[in-house]
């Protein structure tokens, strides 16, 4: 098996706009030939303001959306959904955690339901193998096997993104990507959400596709970082390295506007505005 999981190649997506009365027709090249790769069990984070293309690509990683043109592989294997069925097999091989675990998850299903219906539409498993399956991931993420019975309105926020998150893991996928899992929790949640992340990766072997907009975040959990700009990759490096040396001038700009929250600067800045 290759030590490469993921791998785009040259991946455009297109989005025709219908005319108005006043416009005509037009198409919005949302990502422009994006090329990259990443190592089995490492983290991956895609970062860029908001329309730069990093939720599209993510979809398109998530097999939700089809490429316009370009070569999407997982675990080598090339992956065109356009063209193919999505087969059992490529839908084990990878999931999606989204944004909002307000939204994401079926108010009417409890979640033992939430939980097993991957199983049910994606294997042979009986109703009884499915449910030990469920205790046993939420027990993973942090939960408790009682809450299988719930429903989704009877939890915080944290706790849904850990049932989300133990979701996506009920197949046993190897590439995992977090369409910025956080960004809706308050900072300690945040944190506590990480950190799980990081015990299942280690646990199970993940590789993650993180997009992010917070830089403080992606400095924790990435191994590289991707930085795209209008549809464009234009830089790729290791976290350590694009943190400490950025090279091209977007990626400079994006992240001298991002606030840094050490104590050293937010003393730094105190003692500034005490001046004026």
């Amino acid at each position: 098996m290759s030590d490469i999981a993921l791998q785009t190649i040259d991946v455009t997506r297109d989005y025709h706009v219908g005319g108005t009365m006043f416009a005509k027709p037009r198409i919005v090249h949302a990502l422009k030939g994006v090329s990259t790769e990443i190592e089995r069990g490492k983290t991956l984070a895609i970062v860029g303001e908001s329309g730069c293309g990093k939720s599209t690509l993510a979809r398109i990683i998530a097999l939700i959306d089809p490429p316009t043109s370009g070569t999407l592989l997982i675990d080598g294997q090339e992956i065109d959904i356009a063209h193919q069925r999505i087969t059992h097999e490529m839908r084990g091989k990878v999931q999606i955690v989204f944004q909002n675990p307000y939204g994401s998850l079926n108010p009417r299903q409890k979640v033992g339901d939430i939980l097993t219906e991957p199983l049910k539409l994606n294997t042979g498993l009986s109703a009884a193998d499915r449910r030990m399956r469920a205790f046993d991931m939420l027990t993973k993420v942090g939960m408790m096997p009682e809450h299988y019975n719930r429903y989704p309105h009877m939890f915080s926020g944290g706790q849904r993104q850990r049932i989300a998150i133990a979701r996506a893991l009920m197949l046993n996928p190897s590439l995992l990507v977090l369409d910025e899992p956080v960004s809706a929790l308050d900072l300690s949640v945040q944190a506590q959400i990480l950190n799980l992340l990081a015990d299942l990766q280690d646990e199970f072997g993940l590789t993650y596709v993180f997009v992010s907009h917070d830089l403080s975040v992606v400095r924790y959990i990435a191994d590289e970082v991707m930085v795209m700009y209008f549809g464009e990759v234009v830089e790729h490096a290791t976290r350590d390295a694009i943190f400490a040396d950025p090279q091209h001038d977007y990626t400079k700009i994006l992240f001298a506007a991002t606030p840094r929250a050490d104590v050293a600067s937010i003393r730094a800045r105190l003692a500034a505005k005490a001046a004026e």
